[in-house]
């Protein structure tokens, strides 16, 4: 999971120019450290009752919260499990599986994702070719539960977005089904109008059942939502 756009897109107060600029610049130094939008970021990161909660109780990120709505809702979390978190940093739905019983938990992000006890983490690119089997090989069987919240990061043009973010929910379903334990379950971050109607199709084929969901503690103002497949169809000689 990465962090936002405007938070990379920092602009440096002037440090040449007349006089009057550089007194401008000086008063506003404090004030003007990050951009308008990036500055409204930060605001409603520190006014969300989420992050909040998160800091107070010690989860890496207010995503914990999401997965542990959707658990509730879906059970999908017990004791023992062997579970793949895609797009793992900061280590928020990790923190949660482990927490809620899970065994063994093997996780990767693009970004470094600071040590978990009981997780093996790694720092790459999960459609790179390899990295399932590391993963797989990391968690030493077969996992009952696949977690997705990667995203991408957005270029600007609608078009090429939309394919990103079906690429990735792609390759995140193609390696669920194609690894699952039967029974197990999937979780998915996709974006409403972000998931194709073949890639609904092909999870209604492969579990026994896929719902739409957004949980409460994503934002209102966040077009975010998650599959959710339970009942994996696919039968496998492990």
């Amino acid at each position: 999971m990465s962090e936002p756009e405007d938070r990379r897109r920092m602009v440096r107060a002037p440090t040449s120019g007349d006089p009057a600029g550089r007194a401008s610049a000086d008063r506003l130094k404090s004030s003007r450290k990050h951009t308008a939008s990036s500055q409204k970021w930060l605001e409603r990161q520190l006014n969300d009752p989420y992050v909040q909660r998160a800091h107070a109780e010690g989860w890496r990120s207010r995503a914990a919260f999401k997965l542990m709505e959707i658990d509730d809702r879906f059970g999908l979390l017990r004791s023992g499990l062997r579970v793949i978190d895609l797009g793992a940093a900061p280590g928020g739905w990790v923190q949660v599986a482990l927490k809620r019983g899970a065994s063994a938990v093997a996780g990767v992000d693009l970004l470094p994702i600071d040590p978990i006890r009981g997780a093996d983490l790694i720092e790459a690119d999960f459609t790179t070719p390899g990295v399932g089997e590391q993963l797989l090989d990391l968690l030493g069987g077969p996992p009952d539960l696949v977690l997705s919240d990667m995203a991408h990061n957005t270029v600007g043009h609608r078009q090429t977005d939309h394919l990103k973010i079906v690429g990735l929910i792609e390759a995140a379903a193609d390696f669920a089904l194609a690894n699952l334990k039967p029974g197990g379950g999937f979780v998915v971050k996709t974006f409403q109008g972000g998931a194709a109607g073949d890639i609904l199709a092909h999870l209604k084929a492969g579990f026994t059942d896929v719902k739409h969901v957004k949980p409460k503690a994503s934002r209102s103002d966040s077009s975010e939502v998650y599959l959710v497949a339970t009942g994996c169809r696919v039968e496998r000689g492990r």
